[in-house]
């Protein structure tokens, strides 16, 4: 179960801390990891990968993608992508885990937008479906909550909520809620903060 906290901004990525630790697991690795001899394409692949790792997890397909992008065969990106995953510098399950928890904690995106990111960064349905069970429903709703309750506070209710209600569901649709979901926590933040501006 994933626990709701007080939103924060987040760059695209995981935890700064899992960073932190990405970047000294790059910084430990040696050049030229064995005494075989190695291709110079291998090794011009693999250092452009860690260059890209410095900056954030990435997951294999990511890695895959942008090798591919600059030129390199199949096979060079298979051989880095091992030489990757010996050295402990990707792992997709503990990617994802850290990207669903990271994303839907600060970002306030729900499942659906989760799985579509995810898709977009090439993770295996297996991987994917593992994250997004860590969030129930009482944890999504919870955050939900979170962010009709931040918005409310500013909208006009002279309507009745009306416009404000229409506002808040779209918001929600746009970061992956559901549409059922959306209109019942919507509704009843209207419920509530109608009742403390009646009382306030």
């Amino acid at each position: 179960m994933t626990k709701s906290s007080r939103p924060q901004s987040i760059s695209d990525s995981p935890s700064r801390e899992s960073l932190d630790e990405l970047r000294a697991r790059v910084a430990s690795v040696p050049e030229a990891p064995t005494r075989e001899p190695v291709d110079s394409r291998d090794e011009q692949a693999w250092s452009y990968c860690l260059r890209l790792l410095t900056s954030r997890a990435r997951t294999r397909a990511e890695l895959t993608e942008r090798l591919t992008r600059r030129g390199y065969p199949d096979e060079v990106s298979t051989r880095i992508m091992q030489r990757l995953a010996t050295a402990g510098l990707i792992n997709d399950a503990d990617f994802v885990t850290q990207w669903v928890q990271s994303r839907h904690t600060y970002a306030g995106k729900g499942k659906r937008a989760l799985a579509a990111e995810l898709r977009t960064k090439g993770v295996s349905a297996e991987n994917a479906a593992a994250a997004l069970a860590q969030i129930d429903g009482d944890a999504e709703r919870s955050r939900a909550a979170q962010l009709v309750a931040k918005k409310l506070r500013s909208e006009n209710l002279d309507d009745g909520g009306i416009k404000a209600a229409r506002r808040l569901v779209a918001m929600l649709a746009r970061r992956g809620y559901g549409q059922s979901m959306a209109y019942d926590v919507v509704k009843n933040a209207l419920a509530s903060e109608q009742d403390r501006r009646d009382v306030g």
